[in-house]
């Protein structure tokens, strides 16, 4: 059972990271083959229709799986072990779907032509992403994708929760994940309706999942964590 527990969690991962990879792409509409402004555009209603029910679903199941009492019931059904990495699978499926079917929308709110303005916008886009992957890294990326859990599983070991640290950009920001995103997001040369859809979208999601993860935390860490948001600022540096 450790051995397959392993290979569903590196299945899991690979999966996320597969799906990730595309979604910087899609964002910035470079490499992949369809981004989030490839034409065809369909009628403005149903394009809004699908995209709203794709973020929907995708906010949804992100956050009731990230909850503590739903993790509380779901370990009932699925190993405690795989449960990171079941939450990994699901989330990057429903990102793929997202990419899949999402549905363009024409005009755009900001076109900037002028040549630095542009490689200034771009290079702020890239910058949100290293942010997003170096802040997965300064807590503990494989604990946060699923694979120490079924790593520790396969050596036989109980899992151990992480104790809560105070590292890096984690001692000034409590969420350089969620900033690293909002910049990735929100910096672009060609601010299409469809991609502000999906950056006002994501950032109202950013907002209240932090809110529900800060509330955990407080529930988990009590006053070491209150102290935390006094000395840190929530997405920009205190």
């Amino acid at each position: 059972m450790g051995i397959l527990a392993f290979l569903y969690g590196a299945l899991s991962y690979l999966a996320f990271l597969a799906s990730f990879t595309y979604a910087i792409g899609f964002v910035g509409n470079v490499v992949v083959p369809k981004g989030i402004d490839t034409a065809p555009h369909g009628p403005l209603p149903e394009a809004l229709l699908v995209d709203l029910l794709l973020l929907g679903l995708f906010a949804v199941q992100h956050s009731v799986m990230a909850r503590k009492g739903f993790k509380q019931w779901w370990t009932r059904i699925v190993p405690e072990p795989v449960e990171r990495s079941t939450f990994v699978l699901a989330s990057s499926l429903a990102l793929a779907l997202l990419l899949w079917k999402w549905q363009p929308i024409a005009g755009s709110l900001w076109s900037v032509q002028v040549p630095a303005g542009r490689l200034a916008l771009q290079a702020l886009f890239w910058l949100g992403w290293v942010i997003v992957f170096s802040s997965s890294f300064m807590i503990n990326h494989f604990d946060l994708f699923g694979l120490r859990q079924v790593y520790l599983r396969l050596k036989g070991e109980p899992y151990r929760p992480l104790p809560f640290v105070k590292v890096a950009l984690y001692r000034f920001i409590r969420h350089p994940l969620m900033l690293g995103l909002l910049i990735a997001f929100w910096a672009t040369p060609e601010m299409s309706y469809g991609h502000l859809l999906f950056a006002l979208a994501t950032t109202g999601y950013i907002f209240i999942g932090i809110w529900l993860e800060e509330r955990d935390l407080r529930r988990e860490h009590g006053a070491e964590y209150e102290q935390y948001r006094r000395e840190a600022g929530m997405l920009l540096p205190r």
